[in-house]
């Protein structure tokens, strides 16, 4: 694949949902599960790219996230520390796999995620499958939901530190 750079950074971008996104850079997490289909219509092939924060990310995505990274030992940030609509790291994709021991493989195929690159964000519209990103001028703004969780933090506690818990599994936000 040939590689593009911007100023030592991937021209190409896969753009992934929050808190997904975050766990690829910060977390650990090695595989970005994907259909077949959407590998192959998304032109996805081994090499380096960008890590695009997507601009979505509902309360349900937010909650099932938080319980899913707690469970690989990653502390998911509050909703309003999340960039969303941002460039936010790069990594290497190493290949293309239909069956992993990994942890994060949870579908029919995925991506083998090694060696990201954390970066200061940079805003910039996302789109389906591996995009030449270009910068734009604003990150994605807060929506109301993302409140609560701020408003939750900002008050007096003697459990600051503790983190998002969960009794059981939320529901998931989108199809088995």
């Amino acid at each position: 694949m040939m590689q593009l750079y911007k100023d030592d950074i991937p021209w190409l971008a896969l753009s992934v949902r929050q808190p997904w996104a975050g766990a690829i850079i910060y977390g650990g997490k090695d595989i970005e599960n994907r259909t077949l289909g959407s590998i192959r219509a998304g032109r996805m092939k081994p090499g380096r790219i960008c890590i695009h924060a997507a601009t979505g990310m509902t309360q349900d995505e937010y909650r099932w996230g938080s319980w899913r990274l707690e469970k690989h030992g990653v502390a998911c940030p509050l909703p309003t520390d999340l960039f969303r609509g941002a460039i936010i790291g790069h990594v290497d994709v190493t290949e293309i796999v239909t069956d992993s021991d990994s942890p994060w493989f949870g579908g029919k195929a995925g991506l083998r995620l090694k060696d990201p690159i954390a970066m200061a964000p940079i805003p910039a519209k996302g789109t389906l499958g591996y995009f030449e990103w270009e910068q734009t001028d604003s990150f994605a703004p807060t929506v109301p939901w993302m409140s609560k969780y701020e408003s939750e933090r900002n008050q007096p506690s003697l459990f600051e530190d503790l983190q998002l818990q969960f009794s059981s599994e939320p529901r998931k936000p989108f199809g088995s």
